[in-house]
């Protein structure tokens, strides 16, 4: 396991709820509701993504997706086995991202023979109203194919911008920009540091 998961474990789920409504915001993806379930997303315009799904009960669903790795499976137009990485995750948090407009983050693999579809993912995670767990199916896959869940799910990267295991703030967030070259001089960042603010502003 990574310490990004250790941490995600150890963040109440109201806080990581925050996290991922500011970090969706600040990369400019809406929110949507999918039945009584509020989701939050972010993409790195490149192919890569971190999706949450928040149910008014407490629980959660996480998928992670890295385009480069073998857990691409949309690459490979395998249906049955994208299906089968959702394994052990409660049918309806499942629910969630089957027969669904597909968007940015999440595109559809489609079944030939039933014409149904569903979410393509790398990682598969949920949370149970008290803990973070791995899909078993997302585990089963992993072991039968002899990948490393956390890097091919891209777990770390995909969850980067939310700074678990740190503060959470307007300054840490623009910090960790500095340390990643996103500005040009201290104009730019003074300027990034007001719209962060106001971004957690809306979200406290």
């Amino acid at each position: 396991m990574t310490e990004t998961w250790e941490a995600l474990k150890a963040t109440p789920l109201a806080e990581t709820r925050r996290r991922a409504a500011v970090v969706g915001e600040l990369a400019e993806v809406a929110p949507m509701a999918v039945d009584d379930a509020e989701r939050w997303a972010w993409n790195d315009r490149g192919g890569q993504s971190a999706v949450w799904y928040f149910t008014p009960e407490g629980r959660a669903l996480l998928l992670t997706f890295d385009h480069e790795t073998d857990l691409n499976l949309y690459a490979e137009g395998d249906y049955a086995a994208q299906e089968s990485l959702y394994g052990g995750v409660p049918e309806d948090l499942v629910r969630l991202v089957r027969d669904r407009p597909e968007n940015y983050e999440s595109l559809n693999l489609t079944d030939e023979a039933t014409g149904r579809t569903i979410h393509y993912a790398g990682g598969v995670f949920w949370f149970d109203g008290e803990v973070w767990r791995e899909a078993d199916g997302f585990l089963k896959h992993c072991a039968e194919h002899g990948l490393d869940a956390m890097v091919e799910s891209g777990f770390d990267y995909c969850l980067d911008a939310y700074l678990f295991g740190r503060g959470f703030t307007p300054e840490a967030v623009v910090a960790d920009r500095v340390r990643k070259g996103w500005y040009e001089d201290e104009a730019d960042r003074a300027a990034a540091l007001a719209e962060v603010r106001a971004v957690f502003a809306r979200h406290p």
